[in-house]
């Protein structure tokens, strides 16, 4: 049975997660900081996950697809570019639908490097970046304790959860 609903949607919630491989000779961006560490995340852009699972969390919550499916791999004008610039144009895209971020919850996963000094620029870097308030921004970081995959210090990922509310 289909159901009707002719009413807008006030609130949308959108998931989001990314993961890529530590390697040598590229830097670490997480949460648009660059993060002092031997090893940097492969990808076609920055790679920086943080940003990469918000904008999948955007994306999804308004039924528009993912990261990819915007910026593709394959596309050479987004060789090496700040996932800032990403954000800032997912960002359009929510505004453009009529809507405003409530808040954004992500949670990081890496052994290494220890991200606790990190975590409040990361804060003020994704919510100036937005246009919203810094307390509307939540960064967690976890290990896996050694246990599962991503547990062996090849790769950082990241989950992020957002809030949308229609203006």
């Amino acid at each position: 049975m289909k159901q009707k609903n002719s009413r807008k949607h006030s609130y949308k919630v959108g998931l989001g997660y990314d993961i890529h491989h530590l390697v040598k000779g590229r830097k670490l961006f997480l949460g648009g900081v660059k993060i002092a560490h031997g090893k940097g995340l492969d990808g076609h852009s920055d790679a920086d996950v943080v940003l990469h699972a918000i904008c999948d969390a955007l994306l999804g919550a308004l039924g528009k697809g993912d990261i990819g499916e915007h910026f593709p791999n394959i596309d050479l004008k987004y060789k090496g570019i700040s996932s800032l610039v990403l954000l800032e144009k997912v960002n359009k895209i929510v505004q453009d639908d009529g809507f405003s971020i409530g808040n954004i919850d992500t949670m990081i996963l890496a052994e290494e490097p220890n991200l606790k000094a990190y975590k409040p620029k990361m804060q003020g870097t994704i919510a100036k970046t937005l246009g919203i308030d810094p307390s509307c921004v939540s960064i967690k970081a976890t290990t896996q304790e050694g246990i599962g995959f991503g547990s062996t210090h090849e790769a950082i990922a990241a989950y992020a959860t957002v809030l949308l509310v229609k203006c």
